[in-house]
């Protein structure tokens, strides 16, 4: 089952493809289409025991709530986590993104947490851990003691920037000072042509 695009009578939730083992297709059909979802493909064989705690993301979990019981579907309290402390009823007061939270179980046991979201934590794969930028600034500054002891007057940033580049790409660190001093050569090249 796959939560559709936000348009027509879907509730607005985001999720994507889940396989649910279901004892009755039907009554499964039923039960999700009540949410506005659609059935993507049947399997004739599912793994043992239902899925727990699928997490479906709303961003209002009120009336996302209040929606769900509109469409006579059985959901718990809106509760949130209070950190340090646990869970504690009712919408987080400050709405803090991912704190606010209600469960419901379809009639397989399969259940869903509503996650109320309000602002998305950053992709990590977008988000450098300072510690591994200071390791590689540090390794860049060891190379580029090698570079400067043969290399003309330069800029140190446009060194570094190819370096650093060359390492996040994969390249050894012998690699990188070579793509680095290429680099330079270029930017030398482009100056000297542009005077």
């Amino acid at each position: 089952m796959e939560s559709p695009p936000r348009s027509g009578a879907a509730l607005p939730m985001t999720s994507g493809a889940v396989m649910l083992p279901v004892a009755d297709i039907d009554r499964a059909k039923s039960f999700y289409e009540r949410l506005g979802w659609r059935l993507d493909i049947e399997f004739t064989t599912t793994p043992a025991g239902p899925p727990q705690g699928l997490f479906l993301l709303v961003e209002d979990i009120e009336a996302a709530h209040g929606e769900l019981r509109r469409r006579d579907i059985e959901v718990s309290d809106v509760w949130h986590l209070e950190p340090g402390e646990g869970r504690r009823p009712g919408r987080d007061p400050d709405r803090r993104s991912y704190l606010s939270r209600a469960s419901f179980a379809d009639p397989d046991g399969n259940t869903w947490v509503l996650q109320e979201i309000t602002d998305r934590l950053p992709d990590p794969e977008q988000v450098r851990h300072s510690g591994a930028l200071a390791h590689l600034l540090y390794e860049a500054s060891v190379r580029r003691g090698e570079f400067e002891a043969v290399a003309p007057p330069h800029d140190w940033w446009d060194w570094y920037a190819a370096y650093m580049e060359a390492c996040e790409q994969g390249s050894t660190q012998e690699q990188a000072g070579q793509a680095a001093a290429r680099r330079m050569a270029t930017i030398r090249r482009i100056v000297v042509g542009s005077a």
